[in-house]
């Protein structure tokens, strides 16, 4: 993908040197200038750097990661990361030319989800090259990603090392405990009715790691609409299964699940997170609990929660 012709010009010029914060007294005192591309991945950058950084997160709430385009503003603030963390396998597709042009330029950059081994990724339909990126969605994947921000944290913050290796457990902990809580709630659902229809495929690693079956009208990537054959058949299979509910997402338009809910007769159940967290503090509630979905672990739990609210409904 090609940098709109600004953003070339911005990354023609010098790239100021950043040398790990760790080389010096003086910079050891100074926040570590980072950028995340995703709230998801923020989140775990945060909760791993906490006051030694100085964390932008390019993608805020709401954000759709697939049709992003950077600003000028943002490329200033890559161009002066010490390190810079992003999704990978295309999931950012109209970064992917800004990503590559700062590499050259010596920045340093961890594309967490392709520090997965790939034999535990599921191919991408859209890209023939690539994986599905979606891989927050399994937490037992999204451990991956914990243990890559912290190796490169330590190489950059070295004096920290031991502060931020407890950090690192301590999320590898809350994403086994999110997993054990999701599936005590899945088991009380029917195998029938394990069945999950969004706007897109942003939950396929769920599916597989929580057996769902997984139907996403608009496929990995949301840069295209979906075609009038993909509504048709999804419109015939809700009807078929006689399925409760079937979901919108924070980032994604809900045109194509609204009319699938009109056609099909099932209702629209709680707006999902996929793409991008909810708001810092932003409370949601299902099956009687409140969820901070500004947070990885509460964003995941509320999802479970209204998932499985909304099909066990008769």
């Amino acid at each position: 993908m090609e940098c709109p012709p600004l953003l070339r010009r911005l990354l023609a010029f010098t790239v100021l040197a950043v040398a790990p914060f760790a080389s010096t007294g003086a910079a050891e005192s100074r926040p570590l200038p980072v950028v995340a591309s995703t709230t998801m991945i923020a989140d775990i950058v945060h909760h791993l750097g906490q006051d030694w950084i100085d964390l932008h997160t390019l993608m805020g709430p709401g954000i759709d990661p697939h049709v992003f385009r950077a600003t000028p503003r943002d490329v200033t603030r890559l161009q002066r990361a010490a390190v810079i963390f992003y999704n990978g396998h295309r999931l950012e597709g109209r970064m992917d030319d800004v990503f590559n042009r700062l590499a050259r330029r010596g920045r340093t950059l961890v594309a967490v989800a392709e520090a997965i081994p790939t034999d535990l990724l599921l191919p991408s339909d859209d890209y023939p090259d690539a994986y599905d990126p979606h891989v927050w969605m399994d937490p037992a994947l999204w451990s991956h990603a914990v243990t890559a921000i912290e190796e490169s944290l330590i190489a950059q913050l070295p004096a920290h090392a031991e502060a931020i290796r407890e950090r690192a457990a301590a999320y590898r902990r809350d994403l086994t405990e999110a997993d054990h809580q999701a599936r005590d709630w899945i088991g009380r659902l029917p195998p029938e009715r394990r069945l999950l229809v969004t706007s897109h495929d942003a939950y396929n690693y769920f599916g597989r790691a929580f057996d769902f079956e997984v139907v996403g009208i608009q496929g990995l990537s949301t840069a295209t609409e979906a075609g009038l054959a993909d509504i048709s058949a999804t419109i015939r299979l809700v009807r078929e299964r006689q399925l409760p509910a079937i979901f919108v997402e924070t980032s994604v338009s809900p045109a194509a699940i609204r009319r699938v809910s009109r056609e099909s007769g099932a209702a629209i159940g709680a707006e999902l997170f996929s793409d991008a967290l909810g708001a810092p503090g932003e409370i949601r509630s299902a099956l009687g609990e409140d969820f901070d979905t500004g947070t990885w672990k509460g964003m995941f739990l509320y999802n479970v929660a209204a998932i499985v609210e909304a099909l066990s409904r008769e």
